[in-house]
């Protein structure tokens, strides 16, 4: 815990049994309370290294419902267990556990109720490994997102984040898609509902084992990407948005 409230680490896993373990032991458990896995129907033994690992909520869906879908049903176990803090945390180690305290306190200290971990802050993008082609995607979605919804966020397509319990009752997560879109859909609700952001710098850790998706799937993302940005204009300039209708 941290100031008596309950920190819960939830890690959306698919295929990640060849990483799932180095990413859990740097897990800081002075602070994390609890930890849940959801297995999006895993074609290798990820649900069974969760459990030797002694993960206490391991949740392994019967059919595969995409990376929105993995979350949902992450965030909603979190709720259910009593978070105050979420973190998500990837299973396949490309974001570092070692940066939880910095995501999670700020949240603690009522200083910001939601957290991001950029990989585009500082200049560790590249070096670290990412594809240049998502480089630069990245920076052309982030800063046309940032003139669409009056933000200033250094980035929006990370999957290190971290949630008030506030926050995640607020926001209509489960009406999202069940894509990769997911994250940005949550994060233009956010905006919308008039949190803040706070962001620290992530290191960018790219090899074979760590999860990605292709240039085709990249495309479609970045196109939703869009989307998202253009309804939350619309949606403030008074058009009804299903997706900003809470």
């Amino acid at each position: 815990m941290i100031d008596s409230k309950k920190v819960v680490v939830v890690m959306p896993a698919y295929n990640a049994e060849k990483t799932l373990e180095q990413t859990f032991k740097e897990i800081p458990f002075d602070i994390v309370d609890d930890v849940i896995l959801v297995d999006d129907k895993s074609n290798d033994n990820t649900s069974e290294v969760a459990l030797q690992l002694g993960i206490k909520h391991v949740i392994r869906h019967d059919e595969n419902k995409g990376y929105g879908g993995n979350q949902k049903t992450c965030y909603n176990k979190a709720l259910e267990i009593g978070a105050d803090i979420v973190v998500m945390l990837h299973p396949d180690y490309q974001y570092t556990p070692l940066l939880m305290e910095a995501m999670a306190y700020p949240i603690a200290r009522g200083l910001f109720p939601v957290m991001l971990g950029s990989r585009i802050l500082g200049k560790g993008a590249l070096k670290g490994g990412m594809p240049l082609y998502k480089y630069i995607a990245n920076r052309f979605l982030t800063f046309t997102q940032n003139i669409l919804m009056g933000q200033k966020v250094a980035e929006y397509h990370t999957g290190y984040r971290a949630f008030s319990r506030e926050v995640l009752q607020k926001v209509p997560f489960n009406t999202n898609s069940d894509d990769f879109v997911f994250d940005n859909e949550m994060l233009g609700q956010i905006a919308y509902a008039g949190y803040t952001i706070g962001e620290v710098t992530c290191p960018t850790k790219y090899f074979e084992e760590a999860s990605s998706i292709n240039f085709s799937r990249s495309m479609k993302y970045g196109l939703g990407c869009l989307r998202v940005s253009a309804s939350y204009r619309l949606a403030k300039w008074g058009v009804n948005i299903k997706l900003f209708e809470f």
